[in-house]
């Protein structure tokens, strides 16, 4: 009879592990989705504002005093 129950009880926690892999490949592969999204947005957005269309250069400008000479002859 011992047998029995170790078999039953052996069988129940196959069955769980197996459910908590399914579960975990699940949001695994959620996970992968939402980076890919993610990343997927941050290159637009980087394109968007100019950080790849021109490198470093792109849309960045001193915000800074200019400076002009006038001559005097």
């Amino acid at each position: 009879m011992g047998a029995v129950v170790s078999c039953i009880g052996s069988l129940f926690r196959t069955v769980g592990r197996v459910i908590m892999a399914i579960i975990n490949g699940i949001g695994s592969i959620i996970m992968a989705i939402v980076n890919g999204v993610v990343t997927f947005l941050d290159i637009i957005v980087g394109f968007l504002t100019c950080q790849g269309c021109g490198g470093r250069r792109g849309g960045r400008r001193r915000m800074g005093r200019t400076h002009h000479h006038t001559s005097t002859i």
